[in-house]
């Protein structure tokens, strides 16, 4: 009798041993494909940028809670900078920034120069070079920051001894080969060795760009088996598309101004412009290569 019950015993342990693995597995959180962000609810945070005039604002990476699944996005953030203040000067040994002006006049000190600044003003800042942000207007400074991650095996080239700071309003609008003509481009940062864009200095950066979308235009779902993208909505409103389904369309949102999209590699992602007329949406984007496994640290 005493053997029966230590065997009826014995198989107990396994089974709750199996339900407990069960539980677990059940509880467990798959990281998203994809992140929304609505700007103006985006939080201020302290970082190495943050100082008493400079306010900055984690929308996706440095500061953000989800930014464990990025992979060559360092940071896209918001600072805000009050009228006479400063961020602090910071230097990234590993990480190539561009600087995007959305509001606002003010000045880059890039090494031992300072350049002015302006609404629309982009720029590419090398890796390893001293810069800084400033504002010596009366009005409030908003720039959209984006940092990327050099992979450690990349050879970096001596840092060129002056900053590239460019206006988008001197660029002409394009078709893009391969995209629907429903959409206009605005060309502003891309890979070294190219010749494509306004400017062609990025390591990791396969593209930074302005679309312009007609009313009811598409630039049509896709994705990039190698690159994260983050789209920010500047104007306008329509469905974003974000995941996808049997068709890579599936999966509609409603999106406006102020609403940024983080897509990793292989998410879905296009956006559809109201179709009414006059309904006009811009949105500004960037594309980076994901590391591959040999070339993480």
């Amino acid at each position: 009798m005493g053997t029966f019950l230590l065997l009826d015993r014995l198989w107990i342990f396994p089974l709750l041993l199996l339900l407990s693995a069960n539980v677990t597995a059940q509880d467990r959180k798959v990281d998203p494909t994809w992140l929304r962000r609505s700007v103006p609810e985006v939080k201020e945070v302290q970082t190495d940028l943050s100082s008493p005039t400079c306010h900055y604002k984690p929308i996706f990476g440095t500061g953000d809670p989800d930014s464990r699944i990025l992979r060559s996005v360092s940071r896209f953030a918001e600072v805000s900078i009050d009228a006479g203040g400063s961020c602090q000067t910071v230097v990234r040994d590993r990480e190539e920034e561009l600087d995007f002006v959305l509001e606002g006049a003010g000045t880059l000190a890039y090494v031992d120069e300072t350049h002015p600044l302006r609404a629309r003003d982009f720029a590419y800042l090398a890796p390893g070079v001293k810069h800084g942000l400033a504002n010596n207007s009366s009005k409030p400074l908003r720039v959209l920051i984006m940092d990327f991650k050099i992979p450690a095996k990349k050879v970096i080239n001596p840092a060129p001894p002056h900053a590239r700071v460019i206006n988008m309003d001197d660029l002409k609008e394009e078709t893009v080969s391969g995209h629907p003509d429903s959409v206009l481009y605005k060309l502003l940062v891309g890979p070294r060795g190219a010749t494509r864009d306004a400017i062609d200095d990025a390591y990791v950066v396969t593209s930074l760009f302005w679309m312009d979308f007609a009313p009811g235009g598409t630039n049509f779902p896709h994705h990039h088996e190698t690159a994260e993208e983050i789209y920010l909505v500047i104007d306008g409103e329509g469905e974003m598309v974000a995941g996808g389904g049997m068709d890579g369309v599936e999966g509609r949102h409603p999106a406006k101004p102020g609403d940024a999209y983080y897509f990793r590699s292989n998410c879905t992602v296009g956006f559809y412009n109201q179709n009414k007329p006059g309904a006009k949406a811009h949105i500004l984007a960037v594309r980076s290569l994901i590391p591959l496994n040999q070339e993480e640290d």
